[in-house]
């Protein structure tokens, strides 16, 4: 059995501490080596709907890692279902989401547009406070930042004025992330 099916088999163990070590070594592998785990995709795909949102989580992390050898285009393909996370109401999911949205936007240029539109409504979301969404607010800037050279001049634009609303946003390190990328890109 191979190390790679025997992390796999780990995930399911019933020893919690097996568990989490298996899907951080998955993790790991899937940041150093993507191809020799592109294989196991659909594994992680179905980790999506996993009860625990720690294997949510670490299967959206894994996923974004494996789009830039996604030969047979499945993330977009779970486009919807990654993005729908966004309306979970809770901070880390959306937060996963949105800080693995350059991965993919980096990965699968075709999706900018759809991923910029998903990012832009981080206002909008149904979150527990206004601190939550500026957090969100803030990682999206992040998210911008790092793929904002992949994206056509209609987005680039609404993403400049979408970080020019936030130059003075009431979370500190929103603000901070928002003068820097304003600084960078203006």
């Amino acid at each position: 059995m191979s190390e790679i099916n025997k992390l796999l088999d780990g995930v399911s163990s019933t020893d919690i501490k097996v568990k989490y070590k298996s899907l951080k070594s998955l993790k790991i592998i899937s940041e150093k080596s993507s191809q020799k785990l592109y294989s196991e995709i659909d594994f992680f795909i179905k980790l999506l709907k996993h009860k625990n949102n720690i294997f949510k989580w670490s299967a959206m992390d894994i996923i974004s890692n494996l789009a830039s050898v996604d030969s047979k285009n499945k993330i977009s393909k779970i486009f919807k279902e990654f993005y729908g996370f966004l309306d979970s109401g809770n901070l880390v999911t959306a937060a996963h989401v949105v800080d693995n949205s350059w991965k993919l936007c980096n990965a699968k240029p075709k999706l900018c547009s759809k991923i910029t539109n998903e990012l832009l409504n981080v206002t909008k979301l149904p979150l527990p406070t206004k601190e939550c969404r500026n957090i969100l607010i803030g990682k999206a800037i992040t998210s911008f930042s790092k793929y904002l050279d992949k994206v056509e001049a209609k987005d680039s634009k609404r993403i400049i004025d979408f970080v020019k609303k936030h130059k003075n946003n009431s979370r500190n390190a929103t603000k901070i992330k928002a003068e820097k990328f304003l600084n960078k890109n203006l």
